[in-house]
């Protein structure tokens, strides 16, 4: 078929042929095989910002955990946080907000990222903690041919978006620029009501409410700037800089909302090819980013004398020097990692008539993570069957600048194999067995409330199996996984006075199909489901892990005519009936959301895009209450949050 269809709303599975897999040029066989690809993100999700709702709305096994407007955060296979691990454009982010009021994926916008690529399972041996999955970002490269794009957007609840890119340059030099700047009020459920009213509904304290019921849901800019310096044809340098500014965003069943998150992420790359036959490609990599996080009670009734705040700090740098070569039909690839990785935190209240902030406490003592590694992988061919072995060893210290707090030091040897047998162009088996392992962070260590000094690393045993299947117009893609985690690191109390990290055995296991059917010229169907189950070992009351959401399921129907394209689809989620409540979860009703879509190219200029999600105004909750999390409580309950009632969009491109 020689359209172009996009697989927009489920699965964007890779399908590539034997030949290319074998070419060792391409993408490694572990991502031929084991990923899932969001293409074309600043284009097609448009509807905001948020990568965390682009990546849910794409990939079955990513379930969006909402507790605010923008800004939210991401479950893959039932795993969060440090667990799975986020690359911005080869750099690393963490949040600074032990809340998660600013996960990874918030500190950029969809409108700057080209794709992103999702690998589940312990198969990444080149990035420092992965443990159950590694999500990719890549960010728009710049052109040589000049070219420039802004964007006009505005949906319901007084959204509002503008952005604008240009790229260009020469043979040796290129540059992009883009920004944008975006606003939005309190979104309201399926019943009409904002995030004051749901509050209130909700019999909130008044304590915890808002002062001003229709405060401004936040208001996010972003800066990102890349370059790239051809040396000659086989070598360059790469430079880039993002910029984040978000100010006032609203976290409702919180205590706290966020004064503002301002993150910086810096990166410069030297790459060179064909240097000698021991060096088909050296990579030299250099990141470094920040994040300023303070959250405060300001807008909150308790807040309108004095205010609490909470200021917490991160920063991490890191270096990485790989390097690629051809050895006996076989790509060997050999490097060293490392990383430091700062985190700290104070409380302090502040006077709204004087304006003087009272002395502070510490909430999280300055604490250096550490990380050395050296990492291989081999990618061989053996007529049918691809194989790839991986392995990293780390050696990880975490220094406390409190006197009362242990360092620790950690050690792992992380390992894989991953094989795809191709039986022809239409079809292929993969499977993958391996171990990884990651240390606790700061907070989990040494958090003033719920830290705990003697946790271990965890590690991670799994198996994942599989296959991809074309018939004629008609692709399934089904994978299986196993995965048994040592020494987890959880929030396992059953009380909230007594709750603190600790490591338990546990095991997470499920299934996700996805595929598509051209069923001719114009119509194509996308689908998706996954299904996880996770459980506690040994003897607890209470045995179902925290934060596995229920079966999820996708179904999209696309329509192209000439220029335009028309999408409906429905995103369906089981109740959420196996839940943990002695760690405060609870149980939720299923769920089915329909979304409407239009685009169509008016003229070579000028693109439009028309959208309504929720269209049936259904009132339902995507996010469980697990307590690593603080929330508001009435009657020990902790208040859910609703997700978006009916939602109209539209944006307007002009592009040259």
């Amino acid at each position: 078929m020689k359209k172009i269809i996009s697989l927009s709303l489920i699965t964007t599975a890779v399908i590539l042929s034997a030949n290319e897999v074998q070419n060792l040029e391409t993408i490694s066989i572990v991502e031929t095989a084991n990923s899932k690809i969001v293409k074309d993100v600043s284009n097609e999700q448009i509807k905001s910002g948020d990568l965390a709702e682009s990546l849910s709305k794409n990939v079955p096994s990513v379930s969006i955990v909402r507790r605010s407007g923008i800004a939210n955060d991401i479950i893959l296979r039932g795993q969060k946080k440090d667990n799975i691990n986020i690359i911005l454009d080869e750099a690393k982010i963490y949040g600074a907000c032990p809340n998660r009021m600013d996960p990874a994926t918030s500190h950029v916008l969809s409108n700057n990222v080209k794709n992103v690529k999702v690998i589940e399972g312990p198969y990444d041996v080149e990035n420092f903690g992965t443990l159950s999955g590694l999500v990719k970002v890549e960010t728009k490269e710049p052109t040589k041919d000049v070219h420039a794009e802004v964007n006009l957007g505005a949906g319901s609840f007084g959204y509002r978006k503008a952005s604008a890119t240009v790229s260009g340059g020469t043979d040796r030099f290129k540059l992009l620029v883009s920004t944008s700047t975006e606003t939005s009020d309190q979104y309201k459920d399926g019943n009409g009501n904002n995030f004051s009213e749901q509050q209130v509904l909700s019999g909130m304290s008044s304590a915890n409410r808002y002062i001003n019921p229709s405060v401004d849901a936040y208001e996010k800019k972003t800066l990102l700037t890349k370059g790239q310096f051809n040396i000659n044809d086989d070598s360059e340098i790469k430079l880039s800089y993002t910029g984040n500014r978000s100010d006032g965003v609203l976290y409702p069943t919180g205590t706290m909302d966020a004064d503002y998150d301002d993150s910086n992420i810096y990166t410069v790359g030297y790459t060179a090819r064909n240097l000698t036959s021991f060096s088909k490609e050296l990579n030299l990599d250099y990141y470094y980013s920040n994040v300023d996080h303070p959250m405060s009670t300001k807008l909150r009734t308790n807040g309108a004398t004095n205010y609490m705040t909470a200021f917490y700090k991160t920063s991490i740098w890191g270096t990485k020097l790989k390097n690629s070569m051809e050895v006996a039909d076989s790509l060997v690839t050999v490097g060293l990692d490392t990383s430091v990785r700062n985190w700290s935190g104070k409380k302090y209240s502040t006077n709204i008539a004087t304006g003087i902030a009272g002395a502070s406490t510490i909430s999280l003592a300055s604490t250096d993570t550490t990380n050395k590694a050296i990492f291989a992988k081999v990618e061989k061919s053996f007529g049918k069957l691809d194989l790839e072995f991986a392995s990293r060893y780390d050696y990880s210290d975490v220094d406390s600048s409190s006197v009362s707090n242990d360092d620790k030091k950690y050690a792992a040897l992380n390992a894989n194999v991953f094989g795809i047998y191709n039986v022809d162009e239409n079809m292929k088996y993969f499977a993958g067995i391996g171990k990884s392992a990651r240390v606790p962070d700061a907070r989990e260590l040494y958090d003033s409330t719920y830290g705990n000094s003697d946790l271990d690393q965890t590690q991670n045993y799994e198996i994942d199996l599989g296959f991809d299947k074309t018939i004629g117009a008609f692709n399934i893609r089904p994978k299986l996984f196993y995965s048994v985690l040592k020494d987890y690191i959880y929030n396992s109390s059953t009380t909230s006075a007594t709750s603190k990290f600790e490591n338990l055995d546990a095991k997470i296991y499920g299934l996700d199909i996805s595929g598509f059917y051209f069923m001719t010229e114009n119509f194509s169907l996308d689908y998706g489901m996954a299904y996880q189950r996770g459980k506690k070992d040994g003897d607890y009351t209470d045995k179902d892990l925290a934060e596995i959401p229920p079966l999820k399921a996708n179904l999209a129907f696309n329509y192209e005519q000439a220029k335009a394209k028309y999408t409906a689809e429905v995103v369906a989620v089981d109740s959420w009936d196996s839940y943990d409540s002695s760690a405060k979860e609870q149980e939720l009703s299923g769920y089915a959301v329909f979304n409407l879509k239009y685009t169509n190219q008016l003229h070579k200029n000028i693109g439009l895009t028309l959208g309504l999600d929720n269209l049936f105004d259904k009132v339902y909750n995507s996010t469980n209450t697990y307590q690593d999390i603080t929330y508001a409580t009435v009657s020990s309950e902790r208040v859910l949050f609703n997700d978006p009632g009916r939602y109209g969009y539209v944006n307007l491109k002009y592009s040259f």
